[in-house]
């Protein structure tokens, strides 16, 4: 019998939208679902090394990339951003209550197995390249992330 499947679109770059999505995605992966994640346009935000890569750009590629946040721990809130405050303060709670961290909830997706697809359109708008975007991530277009979606029960845009 074949696995169920559940695809999630991240178009979102704010960190309580990542923190949903991959916490649907674990949860799915737990009940041995076959689960992909295509990151296009701001979502490809929460999938960059923290650390700066040096590759060649333009200067609009260039400016792109240093205005958008660098990976999961950069991401701000969609409501009460405040200045960076709101990210802190709800890292804080989730630390309380003992929740995962959205750098510890990407790890657990990856050892679970959940495909990382980033979508190689929005690479080429923003000036992403491949060397930028953490290990083990999967490069495709909309085509091969509905070939998984037309599989799946569960699809998710978030």
């Amino acid at each position: 019998m074949e696995k169920e499947k559940t695809t999630i679109v991240l178009f979102s770059g704010d960190l309580d939208k990542a923190i949903a999505a991959f916490i649907i995605a674990n949860g799915a992966a737990a009940y041995d679902h076959d689960v992909t994640i295509f990151f296009t346009f701001w979502g490809l935000n929460t999938m960059r090394k923290d650390e700066v890569v040096n590759v060649k750009k333009n200067w609009l590629e260039k400016a792109f990339g240093w205005m958008m946040p660098r990976g999961p721990k950069k991401l701000g809130l969609s409501k009460m951003n405040m200045l960076g405050m709101g990210p802190a303060m709800i890292k804080h709670v989730m630390k309380r209550h003992n929740a995962l961290s959205l750098p510890q909830l990407i790890e657990l997706a990856q050892e679970q197995g959940v495909k990382l697809v980033a979508c190689t359109m929005t690479m080429d708008l923003l000036g992403l390249q491949k060397e930028e975007l953490v290990d083990g991530m999967e490069f495709a277009g909309v085509a091969a992330y509905l070939g998984d979606a037309t599989r799946a029960k569960v699809n998710l845009f978030i």
